[in-house]
Protein backbone atom coordinates (compact mmCIF):
# COMPACT_ATOMS: atom_id res chain seq x y z
CA UNK A 1 0.00 0.00 0.00
CA UNK A 2 3.01 2.66 0.17
CA UNK A 3 4.06 1.39 -3.28
CA UNK A 4 4.57 4.89 -5.08
CA UNK A 5 5.57 6.83 -2.12
CA UNK A 6 9.03 8.50 -1.77
CA UNK A 7 11.54 7.66 0.74
CA UNK A 8 11.01 10.92 2.32
CA UNK A 9 7.40 10.09 2.51
CA UNK A 10 7.54 7.44 4.33
CA UNK A 11 10.42 8.02 6.55
CA UNK A 12 7.36 10.88 7.54
CA UNK A 13 4.76 8.44 7.95
CA UNK A 14 6.98 6.23 10.63
CA UNK A 15 8.03 9.17 12.71
CA UNK A 16 4.32 10.62 13.07
CA UNK A 17 3.03 6.68 14.24
CA UNK A 18 5.67 6.88 16.79
CA UNK A 19 4.73 9.88 18.08
CA UNK A 20 1.26 8.97 18.29
CA UNK A 21 2.34 5.67 20.08
CA UNK A 22 4.96 7.79 22.70
CA UNK A 23 2.21 10.39 23.27
CA UNK A 24 -0.12 7.20 24.05
CA UNK A 25 1.87 5.74 26.75
CA UNK A 26 2.97 9.17 28.11
CA UNK A 27 -0.85 9.52 28.26
CA UNK A 28 -1.58 6.26 29.79
CA UNK A 29 1.11 6.31 32.46
CA UNK A 30 0.66 9.80 33.72
CA UNK A 31 -3.19 8.73 34.64
CA UNK A 32 -1.72 5.34 36.43
CA UNK A 33 0.34 7.49 38.31
CA UNK A 34 -1.63 10.13 39.23
CA UNK A 35 -4.80 7.31 40.20
CA UNK A 36 -2.27 5.55 42.47
CA UNK A 37 -1.49 9.18 44.23
CA UNK A 38 -4.64 9.74 44.78
CA UNK A 39 -5.13 6.39 47.31
CA UNK A 40 -3.48 5.95 50.99
CA UNK A 41 -0.55 4.00 50.69
CA UNK A 42 -0.21 0.74 53.17
CA UNK A 43 2.44 0.01 53.46
CA UNK A 44 3.25 -4.16 53.48
CA UNK A 45 4.67 -6.55 55.31
CA UNK A 46 8.01 -7.51 54.80
CA UNK A 47 9.07 -10.36 52.11
CA UNK A 48 10.59 -11.99 54.90
CA UNK A 49 7.34 -12.80 56.64
CA UNK A 50 6.38 -15.61 54.15
CA UNK A 51 6.07 -16.12 50.58
CA UNK A 52 2.54 -15.34 48.47
CA UNK A 53 0.39 -11.88 48.75
CA UNK A 54 0.30 -10.55 52.68
CA UNK A 55 -3.13 -8.57 53.57
CA UNK A 56 -2.12 -5.75 55.75
CA UNK A 57 -2.70 -5.95 59.26
CA UNK A 58 -4.80 -3.82 61.49
CA UNK A 59 -2.41 -1.79 62.89
CA UNK A 60 -1.25 -0.79 59.36
CA UNK A 61 -4.47 -0.05 58.25
CA UNK A 62 -5.01 2.28 60.72
CA UNK A 63 -1.66 3.40 60.84
CA UNK A 64 -1.96 4.79 57.19
CA UNK A 65 -5.09 6.36 57.18
CA UNK A 66 -4.29 8.21 60.79
CA UNK A 67 -2.88 11.51 60.13
CA UNK A 68 0.15 11.83 62.72
CA UNK A 69 -0.38 15.56 63.52
CA UNK A 70 -3.87 14.61 64.62
CA UNK A 71 -4.36 13.92 68.07
CA UNK A 72 -8.28 12.83 67.50
CA UNK A 73 -7.09 10.57 64.98
CA UNK A 74 -3.83 9.20 66.39
CA UNK A 75 -4.26 5.85 68.60
CA UNK A 76 -1.91 4.40 71.18
CA UNK A 77 0.11 1.58 70.84
CA UNK A 78 -1.17 -0.39 73.79
CA UNK A 79 -4.96 -0.46 72.57
CA UNK A 80 -3.22 -1.15 68.89
CA UNK A 81 -1.38 -4.21 70.26
CA UNK A 82 -5.11 -5.13 72.55
CA UNK A 83 -7.26 -5.21 69.18
CA UNK A 84 -4.66 -7.24 67.13
CA UNK A 85 -4.78 -9.74 70.13
CA UNK A 86 -7.96 -9.58 70.43
CA UNK A 87 -8.89 -10.31 66.77
CA UNK A 88 -5.98 -12.78 66.56
CA UNK A 89 -8.18 -14.79 69.07
CA UNK A 90 -5.15 -14.95 71.87
CA UNK A 91 -5.43 -14.27 74.99
CA UNK A 92 -5.79 -10.53 76.21
CA UNK A 93 -5.56 -9.26 79.97
CA UNK A 94 -8.74 -8.78 81.52
CA UNK A 95 -8.42 -4.92 82.59
CA UNK A 96 -11.46 -4.90 83.75
CA UNK A 97 -11.99 -4.33 87.91
CA UNK A 98 -12.48 -7.10 90.27
CA UNK A 99 -16.02 -6.76 91.24
CA UNK A 100 -16.36 -5.88 95.09
CA UNK A 101 -17.85 -8.28 97.68
CA UNK A 102 -21.18 -8.79 98.47
CA UNK A 103 -22.44 -7.45 101.61
CA UNK A 104 -22.02 -10.51 104.54
CA UNK A 105 -18.70 -12.18 102.89
CA UNK A 106 -16.13 -12.69 105.38
CA UNK A 107 -12.56 -11.61 105.47
CA UNK A 108 -11.18 -14.47 106.79
CA UNK A 109 -12.72 -17.92 106.63
CA UNK A 110 -11.54 -19.41 109.56
CA UNK A 111 -13.87 -19.92 112.61
CA UNK A 112 -13.56 -22.33 115.49
CA UNK A 113 -17.13 -22.29 116.91
CA UNK A 114 -20.74 -21.88 115.17
CA UNK A 115 -23.72 -20.74 117.61
CA UNK A 116 -27.10 -21.29 116.02
CA UNK A 117 -30.82 -20.62 116.44
CA UNK A 118 -33.57 -21.64 114.38
CA UNK A 119 -37.38 -19.85 113.76
CA UNK A 120 -39.84 -22.86 112.28
CA UNK A 121 -42.84 -22.15 111.45
CA UNK A 122 -45.95 -23.53 113.50
CA UNK A 123 -47.08 -26.70 113.03
CA UNK A 124 -49.09 -27.35 109.78
CA UNK A 125 -47.46 -23.56 108.70
CA UNK A 126 -44.97 -22.32 106.34
CA UNK A 127 -42.85 -19.67 106.57
CA UNK A 128 -43.54 -17.47 103.08
CA UNK A 129 -40.55 -15.79 100.86
CA UNK A 130 -42.41 -12.14 101.15
CA UNK A 131 -42.88 -12.25 104.47
CA UNK A 132 -39.74 -13.23 105.27
CA UNK A 133 -38.12 -10.69 103.08
CA UNK A 134 -39.89 -7.94 104.85
CA UNK A 135 -39.41 -9.26 108.35
CA UNK A 136 -35.42 -9.49 107.26
CA UNK A 137 -35.92 -5.83 106.06
CA UNK A 138 -37.42 -4.46 109.71
CA UNK A 139 -35.15 -6.66 111.48
CA UNK A 140 -31.83 -5.13 110.01
CA UNK A 141 -30.32 -7.55 107.47
CA UNK A 142 -28.92 -6.91 104.61
CA UNK A 143 -29.31 -9.97 101.25
CA UNK A 144 -25.83 -10.50 100.14
CA UNK A 145 -22.77 -13.31 99.86
CA UNK A 146 -24.19 -16.70 99.70
CA UNK A 147 -27.94 -14.99 98.44
CA UNK A 148 -28.88 -15.06 102.34
CA UNK A 149 -29.39 -12.71 105.13
CA UNK A 150 -26.60 -10.53 106.94
CA UNK A 151 -26.44 -8.45 109.94
CA UNK A 152 -23.16 -6.23 109.49
CA UNK A 153 -21.31 -3.66 112.00
CA UNK A 154 -22.58 -0.45 111.22
CA UNK A 155 -20.48 1.80 108.48
CA UNK A 156 -18.10 -1.21 108.83
CA UNK A 157 -19.30 -3.93 106.61
CA UNK A 158 -16.34 -4.78 105.00
CA UNK A 159 -15.41 -6.60 108.54
CA UNK A 160 -17.92 -9.22 107.92
CA UNK A 161 -21.39 -10.44 109.16
CA UNK A 162 -22.25 -10.32 112.84
CA UNK A 163 -24.19 -12.85 112.19
CA UNK A 164 -26.23 -14.68 109.21
CA UNK A 165 -29.83 -16.14 108.85
CA UNK A 166 -30.34 -19.13 105.85
CA UNK A 167 -33.46 -21.29 104.75
CA UNK A 168 -33.69 -24.30 106.23
CA UNK A 169 -33.99 -26.30 102.87
CA UNK A 170 -31.26 -27.22 101.31
CA UNK A 171 -29.21 -25.46 99.72
CA UNK A 172 -30.37 -22.73 102.05
CA UNK A 173 -30.33 -19.78 100.37
CA UNK A 174 -32.96 -17.39 99.23
CA UNK A 175 -33.66 -17.40 95.11
CA UNK A 176 -34.97 -13.77 95.24
CA UNK A 177 -36.18 -14.65 91.37
CA UNK A 178 -38.85 -17.43 92.98
CA UNK A 179 -39.15 -15.75 96.66
CA UNK A 180 -42.83 -15.23 95.64
CA UNK A 181 -43.59 -19.18 95.46
CA UNK A 182 -40.87 -20.12 98.47
CA UNK A 183 -42.41 -21.89 101.42
CA UNK A 184 -40.29 -22.83 103.89
CA UNK A 185 -40.78 -24.45 107.16
CA UNK A 186 -37.97 -22.72 108.91
CA UNK A 187 -35.08 -20.38 108.90
CA UNK A 188 -32.01 -20.68 110.76
CA UNK A 189 -29.51 -17.92 112.50
CA UNK A 190 -26.15 -18.57 112.80
CA UNK A 191 -22.31 -17.08 113.48
CA UNK A 192 -19.25 -18.33 113.33
CA UNK A 193 -16.61 -17.25 115.85
CA UNK A 194 -14.50 -15.15 116.14
CA UNK A 195 -16.00 -12.58 114.25
CA UNK A 196 -16.45 -8.49 113.96
CA UNK A 197 -18.16 -8.59 117.16
CA UNK A 198 -17.24 -10.27 120.45
CA UNK A 199 -18.75 -13.65 121.04
CA UNK A 200 -21.15 -11.94 123.76
CA UNK A 201 -21.97 -9.08 121.84
CA UNK A 202 -22.87 -10.73 118.81
CA UNK A 203 -25.07 -13.15 121.08
CA UNK A 204 -26.87 -9.65 122.76
CA UNK A 205 -27.51 -8.52 118.73
CA UNK A 206 -28.43 -12.38 117.47
CA UNK A 207 -31.00 -13.01 120.01
CA UNK A 208 -33.45 -9.88 119.75
CA UNK A 209 -33.15 -10.42 116.18
CA UNK A 210 -34.54 -13.36 116.20
CA UNK A 211 -37.30 -12.83 118.63
CA UNK A 212 -38.34 -9.67 116.75
CA UNK A 213 -38.75 -12.13 113.52
CA UNK A 214 -40.48 -14.51 115.38
CA UNK A 215 -43.45 -11.83 115.87
CA UNK A 216 -43.45 -10.56 112.81
CA UNK A 217 -43.55 -14.09 111.07
CA UNK A 218 -45.78 -15.79 113.85
CA UNK A 219 -42.80 -18.66 114.43
CA UNK A 220 -41.03 -20.31 117.44
CA UNK A 221 -37.60 -20.17 118.26
CA UNK A 222 -35.50 -23.17 118.98
CA UNK A 223 -32.25 -24.01 120.35
CA UNK A 224 -29.28 -25.72 118.30
CA UNK A 225 -31.23 -29.16 119.78
CA UNK A 226 -34.36 -28.16 118.03
CA UNK A 227 -35.46 -27.60 121.39
CA UNK A 228 -37.28 -24.53 122.78
CA UNK A 229 -35.58 -21.96 123.35
CA UNK A 230 -35.78 -20.69 127.41
CA UNK A 231 -34.46 -18.84 129.49
CA UNK A 232 -32.88 -21.12 131.22
CA UNK A 233 -31.16 -22.13 128.11
CA UNK A 234 -30.14 -18.34 126.82
CA UNK A 235 -28.54 -18.25 130.01
CA UNK A 236 -26.33 -21.17 129.65
CA UNK A 237 -25.65 -19.97 125.99
CA UNK A 238 -24.69 -16.41 127.12
CA UNK A 239 -22.14 -18.16 130.18
CA UNK A 240 -20.64 -20.71 127.49
CA UNK A 241 -19.72 -17.26 124.70
CA UNK A 242 -18.64 -15.12 127.90
CA UNK A 243 -16.07 -18.21 128.82
CA UNK A 244 -15.33 -18.07 124.76
CA UNK A 245 -14.39 -14.45 124.81
CA UNK A 246 -11.88 -14.81 127.93
CA UNK A 247 -10.06 -17.54 126.08
CA UNK A 248 -9.72 -15.14 122.60
CA UNK A 249 -8.63 -12.30 125.00
CA UNK A 250 -6.23 -14.84 126.19
CA UNK A 251 -4.89 -15.96 123.62
CA UNK A 252 -4.58 -12.69 121.92
CA UNK A 253 -2.33 -11.47 124.64
CA UNK A 254 -0.05 -14.24 124.17
CA UNK A 255 0.04 -13.67 120.38
CA UNK A 256 0.88 -9.84 120.61
CA UNK A 257 4.00 -10.48 123.18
Amino acid sequence: MFDGLSDTALLRIAIGAAALILFAVILYTSRRKSGEQGKRRVPSRSADSGSGRQEPTLRELLEADADPEDSAAGIEQSELDLLEKTLAGEDVPDRRPAPAPLPGARPDENFDKVVSLFLAARAGQALHGPDLVVAAEKAGLVYGHMNIFHRLVDNHPEQGPVFSVANLVKPGSFDMTHIQDLRTPGISFFMALPGPLSALDAWDAMLPTAQRMAELLDGVLLDEERNALGRQRIAHIREDLRNYDRKQQKWDLRTTR
